[in-house]
């Protein structure tokens, strides 16, 4: 995270970019800033990150091909509990909306389109 960006900085710039997705609503859950579709939560701050849940190959494929994309571990869980979730680190928030493609995937995903 870069210095100059407090943590109450780097929310806000992510909400500008999460907020403004339809049906999208911000809460609080166990201490992480969650972001929900229809209640169901398709991504959250973590550490220097957000995490997204997306179906496990988009997942894996994401790990290998974005540098700046790691495992999903909030609070230590393990990666098998995780497998669709990803975090993807940016510096600036502000840069997350180079990643709207993968919040709206995410969201589609979370909110039905799911299969398993």
């Amino acid at each position: 995270m870069q210095s100059y960006m407090t943590d109450t900085d780097r929310k806000t710039k992510i909400d500008a970019v999460l907020l403004k997705l339809p049906g999208v609503v911000g809460k609080k859950l166990n201490k992480l800033d969650a972001y929900f579709v229809s209640d169901r939560m398709f991504a959250c701050i973590s550490g220097d990150g957000i995490g997204i849940r997306l179906p496990a190959a988009t997942v894996t494929d994401l790990q290998f091909s974005r540098g700046d994309v790691a495992q999903f571990q909030p609070g230590g869980l393990s990666a098998g509990a995780t497998r669709e979730w990803i975090q993807i680190n940016r510096a600036d928030a502000a840069d997350y909306e180079k990643d709207l493609e993968l919040f709206r995937a995410s969201l589609e995903f979370v909110s039905g389109g799911r299969t398993r």
